[in-house]
């Protein structure tokens, strides 16, 4: 059985402790990963999938939103991820979205974002944790509903902006308990799925390590991978 090589977008600075992570999920999936981050070579192997990470929040002026003061923004990073998903959507490569990652899949497909939840949603508890202590509900019949195999799930929070329109081709694949979407996904995609939790952190929870599985499996069944400098042209 091949081991498919999966690119990991992270933040150049402490990027590398989210990967870790990453690495060691996809490694017990079955895949190979390599650290995608901006500025630095892009790898020469072609790549059969896609995880765009958590980190910053993305620029408000990509999206037309809000500007807020003495948020972490990263242009590099946000202009990087832009061209790998310009070219991997519409060349069907299985792609994941953690957090940002989620966030980033809808405003590429022309969605936009909520710059602070707790502006929309002043009820919201400020929950922050790595732990799974937020309650989700899955969508039924949805393709994470297929993958986690748990509804409601318990997972993560660890952001405080949210989708708000949803981008050209997405549907809500989870909410929470007040309504802030916690995942999107694309039927029509072979493997487009973008989660607002950070499974990474999650994978002693075996339905959080299965949204590796499936990406690896998804990227396996991947005839033609794109390289990465092909993907950021």
């Amino acid at each position: 059985m091949t081991s498919p090589l999966i690119g990991v977008t992270t933040s150049r600075q402490g990027g590398w402790r989210s990967y870790l992570m990453h690495r060691l999920a996809l490694y017990r999936a079955g895949a190979r990963s390599v650290r995608l981050v901006p500025g630095d070579p892009m790898p020469t192997e072609p790549l059969q999938g896609l995880v765009i990470g958590g980190g910053d929040d993305i620029g408000a002026e990509i999206y037309g939103g809000k500007v807020l003061p003495d948020v972490r923004i990263d242009p590099e990073r946000d202009k990087m991820e832009l061209g790998l998903l310009k070219a991997a959507l519409p060349a069907g490569l299985p792609i994941l979205g953690i957090c940002r990652g989620s966030q980033m899949i809808n405003v590429a497909l022309g969605g936009t974002l909520h710059t602070d939840i707790y502006e929309v949603y002043v009820q919201a508890p400020k929950m922050r944790t790595v732990l799974p202590r937020k309650t989700v509900s899955i969508a039924h019949g949805s393709r994470l509903d297929r993958i986690l195999s748990c509804n409601p799930c318990q997972v993560n929070a660890l952001h405080h902006q949210s989708v708000d329109r949803l981008g050209q081709g997405l549907k809500i694949a989870a909410q929470d308990e007040i309504g802030i979407v916690q995942a999107i996904e694309s039927e029509g995609a072979p493997f487009l799925l973008g989660v607002q939790w950070h499974p990474e952190l999650l994978v002693w929870k075996k339905p959080q390590q299965r949204l590796f599985a499936a990406l690896t499996a998804a990227a396996r069944e991947v005839v033609a991978p794109l390289s990465a400098t092909v993907l950021t042209s």
